[in-house]
């Protein structure tokens, strides 16, 4: 083993989750210790209870250091000095508490908001000022004496731009231009998410509203700069990429080296503020056709001679900054590495992707919930009154789909009815159903017929349901295929019964693609795919 593998092996092994275990807490430091010096037991508890006392005091006076070089690096004017404090509110902000670490935000997000009073006079103003007759583009262009009528409007225009700004904006801005800041603004907007997910804040989100504004504008295509990632990069960024790997994890060295081998690319998106870190990276496998399932990317097959391959498959794409949630880099860096690879290797015709479908299983099974219970109520009506059914209900399950499950659920699981019998199977956190051929025959048509209504059919506010769907159609792909059994692992069945999807990237339609799609929230997919769903309304 050479020295970088080594390396990489040590620190991904070297987590600090496990080095913590090694360490004692303070009172079990206190337990040890009175046990052995016997008597000394009440001193050693008296002992703790000061420390925590100490801790606890010292942990308020930190947060108010905190506090205050907050204030000065949005207050200061001083630039000799203003990196000194940037620096020691960016130190101080990273040693707090969690806990410490919301309160500050909180307050960040209320006391330094925009001043409403000011907005609410100035636009009082602007309302009370008379437009000079005709008044317009074209008046705006006339003689000097219609730009005197306007020097009000512009100066009162001025005023109300510069009044909509928090001022939270300033801290911002700063640490935008001051070394290691624009990390410091990622971790930060991190925890303001966070914040979120434990509650709904107006004012904290508003704070996220406007910093992911910012951080969108200054992650611009313009400032970040792609790379080809290879095996002969430094260890400190290929652990990166073993650590930040979201959808397929990179399970050893030997794993990590063929991803970055023959055969294969890694492209990362890199900004010169955060630099040997990539922002988001794509793997991509050149193969000779549109791989169906991931076992054939990752293991079964060796990799073709490059000059063969007439595909390029993006089957994993990962961002490394939680921070960067919701700003969509994966849209431009896909475009450009479609561009890349098509400059250097002109024989590859195809681009496409192997995709998880993260949120099929859990619409799966809510529908399969909420039918099951419709179908015995409904069962319930006709027998009372005769009525032929209720309004949400739908038979989701074709007839000899319902026959096949119900002679199945004798010997494999209970249910009343095929929905019932197929939430059961579904249901079951040990997948026990995937290593039976029976039921897999028996699943597979009724899953890969809901597997493209769910991708074609399911929206929200008019786009895709599924999240990796939307992305890929935003970007002007089109549902190509769905593969069954893609994905055997215990994530790929608990996300979507082990069902993958290909999106095709077209050349010549990928902008026309992109657009119908926001438009009109229209999804471009193969007959193949349609013909699973045709019954159903496309338009």
């Amino acid at each position: 083993m050479n020295k970088k593998s080594l390396a990489i092996l040590m620190r991904t092994r070297m987590r600090p989750s496990d080095a913590s275990k090694l360490d004692l807490s303070p009172v079990m430091q206190h337990q040890t210790q009175s046990n052995s010096r016997g008597n000394q037991t009440d001193h050693s508890f008296s002992q703790h209870g000061n420390d925590n006392l100490n801790a606890s005091i010292n942990n308020e006076r930190n947060f108010e250091s905190v506090r205050k070089s907050m204030h000065s690096a949005i207050s200061m004017n001083k630039t000799e000095v203003l990196d000194a404090v940037l620096n020691d509110f960016s130190e101080g902000y990273f040693s707090l508490s969690h806990e410490n670490r919301r309160k500050l935000l909180i307050i960040l997000a209320k006391e330094y908001d925009l001043n409403r009073v000011q907005v609410r006079e100035l636009i009082q103003q602007y309302l009370g000022l008379e437009l000079p007759a005709g008044s317009g583009n074209e008046a705006q262009s006339g003689a000097v004496e219609e730009e005197g009528l306007f020097s009000t409007f512009y100066r009162i225009e001025r005023s109300l731009r510069h009044a909509l700004k928090p001022t939270y904006e300033v801290l911002f801005e700063r640490l935008n231009t001051h070394p290691g800041g624009l990390k410091s603004l990622t971790i930060l907007r991190a925890d303001i998410l966070s914040s979120l997910a434990d509650e709904n804040i107006t004012s904290l989100r508003a704070l996220d509203s406007y910093l992911k504004e910012k951080l969108g504008t200054w992650l611009s295509p313009a400032t970040l700069e792609l790379h080809l990632i290879t095996w002969d990069d430094p260890a400190s960024l290929l652990e990166k990429i073993v650590a930040y790997e979201a959808v397929h994890p990179i399970s050893n060295l030997l794993d990590l080296k063929r991803r970055l081998g023959v055969g294969r690319r890694c492209f990362g998106y890199f900004h010169p503020a955060i630099p040997g870190e990539p922002l988001i990276f794509i793997e991509v496998a050149l193969l000779k056709h549109v791989a169906q399932t991931i076992q054939e990317v990752l293991w079964n097959h060796p990799p073709i001679p490059e000059s063969e391959a007439a595909c390029a498959l993006f089957y994993s794409i990962s961002s490394t900054q939680p921070g960067l949630a919701g700003i969509n880099l994966g849209k431009f860096l896909i475009k450009r590495v479609i561009k890349l690879v098509k400059r250097d290797m002109p024989h590859i015709s195809t681009f496409a992707t192997l995709s998880p479908i993260p949120g099929f299983m859990q619409w799966l099974l809510s529908k399969l919930a909420s039918q099951s219970m419709l179908t015995e109520a409904k069962d319930t009506s006709q027998s009372s009154n005769g009525q032929s059914g209720l309004t949400f209900w739908e038979n989701i399950l074709e007839p000899e789909e319902e026959n096949t499950l119900m002679d199945l659920s004798e010997d494999f699981v209970t249910g009343k009815y095929g929905v019932e019998v197929m939430l059961n199977l579904l249901g079951s956190t040990n997948h026990e159903w995937a290593c039976s051929a029976e039921l897999l025959s028996a699943l597979k048509p009724p899953l890969m017929r809901l597997c493209a209504r769910y991708l074609l059919l399911e929206k929200k506010r008019g786009k895709a349901l599924d999240s990796v769907a939307n992305f890929h159609l935003q970007n002007g792909a089109m549902v190509e295929r769905i593969n069954w059994m893609a994905d055997q692992s215990e994530k790929g069945l608990s996300q979507s019964a082990g069902i993958m999807v290909n999106y095709v990237y077209r050349l010549d339609k990928i902008e026309e693609y992109a657009q119908s799609y926001f438009g009109a929230g229209h999804i471009n997919a193969s007959s193949d795919i349609k013909r699973y769903v045709e019954e159903h309304d496309m338009a």
